[in-house]
């Protein structure tokens, strides 16, 4: 049976990372221009005690994460690529050993024909500092905001001192801005009281002009 020639290309740049005691993932890339629905992945240990093989169409992802992987064991891994008429052919074959229990960093093993991958916990690493200057800067903010407080409470301290002084200067001024205003000469002005002014009228005898004692005006007006 000959070979469709729509078939993919073979996956490139296979690597495996984030190697664990159980656990490890394997990314590739596509040519770009082929059209790829799906990926196929053979696992097998090196000393042929397992052999598994997973298979996912209609989907874009260009990785996927091994599980159930025996601790420090030594594993050969091909990708291909499934296309709209089939697959591509097997990729080149990778090697990776898994970790142990007590491993942090990925041993390295390789053998002839093979290529090798490291799995490093350098994304780790970048986190950690990542999350250091994230709290450094943090903390900077927090001291500048709590001293631009500080600043702004003294200031309105001051304001509100100052005010207070200057109420108790006028509540303690003399009682004599408030007196009885003075005269340009210097004496006080005072209300003069009017006494009440009586005119007394006599009243003469009957027999006499009774018009008599009444001022002069009167007496020219009333002949006596």
């Amino acid at each position: 049976c000959l070979a469709h020639p729509d078939r993919p290309p073979s996956p490139v740049n296979v690597t495996v990372t984030q190697l664990k005691a159980n656990s490890a993932t394997v990314s590739w890339d596509v040519p770009e221009g082929d059209v790829v629905i799906g990926y196929a992945i053979l696992q097998q240990r090196q000393d042929g005690q397992m052999q598994r093989f997973i298979r996912e169409v209609n989907t874009t992802n260009r990785a996927c994460v091994l599980w159930d992987l025996a601790e420090d064991a030594d594993y050969i891994i091909q990708v291909q690529s499934i296309g709209l008429y089939g697959e591509s052919q097997a990729s080149k074959r990778v090697h990776f050993r898994t970790l142990k229990e007590t491993d942090r960093l990925p041993s390295n093993s390789s053998n002839q024909g093979d290529i090798t991958m490291e799995g490093l916990d350098k994304d780790r690493q970048l986190q950690t500092g990542e999350i250091i200057i994230i709290v450094a800067v943090l903390l900077m903010w927090a001291v500048c905001l709590w001293a631009a407080v500080i600043a702004l409470f003294c200031r309105q301290y001051d304001i509100i001192k100052d005010n207070d002084s200057n109420n108790n200067k006028e509540k303690t001024k003399p009682s004599s801005e408030h007196s009885t205003p003075e005269r340009p000469s210097g004496g006080l002005l005072r209300s003069k009281k009017k006494s009440p002014s009586v005119n007394i009228i006599e009243v003469a005898p009957v027999w006499g002009c009774a018009w008599s004692q009444l001022p002069s005006r009167a007496c020219r007006a009333w002949p006596c």
